[in-house]
């Protein structure tokens, strides 16, 4: 009942209370004391700096380490000391059905069906089995719709499944960047680019959440302009799963894939997730690349040359879970699915309202603000670009304990993580822009 009390607490701080911020340290404790989710910093190790805790924001590029996750390291290698092989059946885990144990847990995160997710491989390698699928051009329609300066990877990947199928990047791909003198995407020029690309469209992909600017998209409506025109449409949700709040099925999204070391906290490495739409991921006639560990499970031991698709994500599995490295993700799923993302998301809000108070009291900033302000086009991350000296800042914040993130060209990215970030953490680095950092400029 009490966890109930807590989630129903936070849902209501934004519409029940009027809250007048204040630029004091004083404040910011007094934020952390009535934290109603202030006990699960504690299922975390906070790295320390000159024996103190930092104030880490690198969750959006390496999430910290749950402390269930040495527990249970260590029962699965004891597992594997007394039983050897036998560990695929008889191990506390069973390592067979091993990625069975958070497929409701991981479900819940993103917003889909259990049937519709799995853990598996890594982000870039499910990009591409995921194109592989649901990128199926011809000759009149092929293009793909992309954002401008999304990640390398997804660049790359996209690129090369163009030219896998015979075409041109530069003339397959449109690129959607945003108008001048502006840093984020407009969404209509987006839909308005779905809508010109027409019958020539055969995907639209983009990031949930860009990695420069942190802007959230709007999914639901990029989805629903694709379907529109007869394209499929999927995201990259490497910076917006266990970040914002997803609702991939309802959506109506097609595909998704996302990696779990950054806001699931799952270890660097950390293996992959997957989403496909129930009514692609029931299609048994659906192209796949396919693998044994895709093959239905009640006769996958039958050995047998004919391919027989499990009828869920699952279906798209190549090879055997790899145990150990999903073992800090099932840690930090019991985290999210005890806390509930919608606490988490109204956590999120109330940092970010808390620390554009603070920005907002700094006269003369040497940086500008790149992720927009309104609630629902950001989640963790805030990007600011400065105009000079961004570097040196940075890496004096990082001799202070202050962990954030370099961005080339000029861009420090800091990302609050409701669950184990304090509202103390923001007030040290917003003390230190203001005190130390423009002092020294």
């Amino acid at each position: 009942m009490l966890l109930i009390e807590w989630h129903l607490l936070y849902i209501c701080i934004p519409i029940l209370i009027d809250m007048t911020f204040e630029a004091t340290p004083a404040f910011a404790a007094q934020l952390d004391s009535t934290d109603p989710l202030k006990a699960y910093r504690q299922h975390f190790h906070i790295p320390e700096h000159e024996g103190k805790p930092v104030a880490y924001f690198c969750g959006n590029s390496l999430g910290l380490q749950p402390k269930q996750a040495a527990e249970y390291m260590q029962e699965e290698l004891n597992d594997w000391a007394t039983m050897g092989v036998e560990g695929h059946f008889r191990a506390k885990r069973p390592w067979f059905s091993y990625h069975h144990l958070f497929t409701d847990r991981l479900a819940a995160v993103v917003g889909a069906l259990p049937t519709e997710v799995v853990a598996m491989n890594q982000l870039t390698v499910n990009l591409h089995l995921l194109m592989l699928s649901f990128y199926r051009p011809t000759a009149t329609r092929y293009k793909i719709i992309m954002e401008a300066g999304a990640f390398p990877s997804d660049q790359y990947a996209i690129a090369s499944q163009a030219m896998l199928h015979g075409f041109d990047p530069n003339t397959a791909i449109i690129e959607i960047a945003p108008r001048e003198g502006s840093y984020t995407i407009a969404h209509e020029d987006i839909l308005q680019a779905i809508a010109d690309a027409g019958d020539t469209l055969a995907l639209v992909l983009f990031g949930g959440v860009n990695y420069y600017t942190g802007q959230l998209f709007d999914m639901a409506g990029i989805t629903a302009a694709a379907h529109a025109v007869g394209a499929y449409c999927g995201f990259d949700l490497a910076h917006a799963a266990g970040n914002a709040s997803l609702s991939l099925h309802n959506w109506g999204v097609d595909f998704a894939c996302w990696c779990s070391y950054k806001y699931l906290n799952a270890g660097p490495g950390a293996v992959g997730g997957a989403y496909i739409h129930e009514k692609h991921a029931t299609n048994p006639h659906l192209f796949r690349l396919t693998g044994w560990w895709g093959n239905d499970e009640t006769t996958r031991f039958a050995m047998k040359k004919q391919f027989i698709v499990q009828q869920s994500a699952g279906g798209w599995q190549m090879s055997n879970a790899p145990v150990m490295n999903m073992v800090a993700l099932h840690a930090s799923l019991n985290i999210f699915a005890e806390c509930g993302m919608p606490a988490l998301a109204a956590k999120r809000t109330l940092m970010n309202q808390y620390i554009d108070f603070l920005f907002s009291q700094l006269n003369n900033k040497p940086f500008e603000i790149i992720t927009p302000t309104a609630s629902h086009q950001r989640g963790c991350q805030l990007s600011l670009l400065f105009n000079e000296n961004g570097k040196k800042i940075f890496e004096q914040l990082t001799q202070k304990g202050i962990i954030a993130d370099w961005r080339e060209p000029n861009v420090i990215r800091i990302a609050p993580v409701p669950l184990y970030n304090t509202y103390t953490d923001i007030y040290t680095f917003y003390a230190y822009i203001s005190e130390f950092g423009l002092s020294e400029l």
